[in-house]
């Protein structure tokens, strides 16, 4: 038993005046009970009780410690109180990583939101179309898009992610509404490129997938240009719908292609086993699976054309 325990029973023992009481209170032996205040007497180098056969009262070193030592364990007990609120209260540095095209469509205002309900969070978003090793990189949460390669890592789907192949109806009107993916070939393809690998946009016909090498109109490193590029009536985009949901809404883009539109892409979380007991990391994963389902969220895959 620890000092702080030994001291707790002694102070068990001084206030009933008996140490069968105190074993009862307890739930120890009496025998059990003498022990341990004899390891304490032992320890400080002191009687702390008189003892008779009828009760045991304090000796002066007995009062001494018990007075000195009700602060003391109150301010232990405060202190883990303290740490135990601590390691349930979301609080701390969280390191996210997400691609850029994700900042785009809403992930930035969820995260916003996050950090204002739990002001004791701070956030270093980094921005990469690359996968990084979430240790050797100090990442607490990835957030990815796709199929995610095996790295001992914790993976949680957060959402389903909506494509849409959208263009502006003047554009629709000059060059055609396509009724199949392969007609792509003859109009303007707006690209966003991170990698710099050819254009390959996929698509789904009857359970198979479809993969087209098309030659971009605009090829651009970064998906922020292009709703608005499209809207100008340069071209056909196949984006996330979260992107362009406004445009959508406003009719300055509409969709096409619908039927052959894949509807595997989701969103993940990735994350280690060290960081799974973060409390801001479970406050994050939580808030952002709640606020991704919720229904008119730009992430929903409820609304329609």
């Amino acid at each position: 038993m620890d000092s702080l325990d030994l001291i707790q029973t002694f102070r068990e023992v001084a206030r009933r005046g008996s140490f069968s009481a105190t074993a009862r209170a307890l739930d120890m032996s009496p025998a059990n009970v003498s022990k341990y205040i004899a390891q304490l007497e032992q320890r400080f180098g002191v009687r702390l009780f008189n003892r008779t056969t009828r009760k045991v009262s304090l000796t002066d070193a007995g009062q001494l410690l018990y007075d000195r030592s009700g602060p003391v364990l109150e301010l232990v007990q405060m202190t883990t109180n303290a740490l135990q609120e601590r390691a349930t209260r979301p609080s701390g540095r969280l390191t996210v990583t997400a691609p850029h095209a994700l900042a785009h469509t809403g992930l930035s205002t969820l995260l916003g939101q996050y950090l204002t309900l739990y002001p004791e969070v701070s956030l270093n978003l980094r921005l990469t179309s690359r996968t990084l090793d979430l240790v050797e990189e100090g990442v607490d949460l990835a957030i990815r898009v796709g199929p995610i390669p095996d790295q001992n890592v914790i993976v949680r789907r957060l959402a389903q992610l909506e494509r849409v192949v959208v263009a502006s109806p003047a554009y629709w009107h000059t060059h055609g509404v396509p009724q199949h993916p392969r007609e792509l070939a003859a109009h303007r393809i707006l690209n966003a490129n991170h990698g710099g690998e050819p254009t390959r946009w996929q698509f789904n016909e009857r359970g198979k997938t479809l993969e087209l090498a098309l030659q971009p109109y605009v090829d651009v490193n970064d998906v922020a240009p292009l709703p608005a590029l499209a809207a100008m009536d340069l071209g056909v985009i196949y984006v996330a719908r979260p992107l362009v949901q406004r445009q959508i809404d406003a009719g300055e883009l509409v969709g096409a292609l619908e039927p052959f539109i894949p509807q595997d892409l989701w969103i993940y979380a990735v994350y280690t086993q060290r960081r799974h007991n973060s409390a801001a990391l479970t406050a994050l994963l939580a808030f952002m699976e709640s606020e991704m389902a919720r229904p008119g969220s730009v992430f929903s895959t409820t609304t329609t054309y």
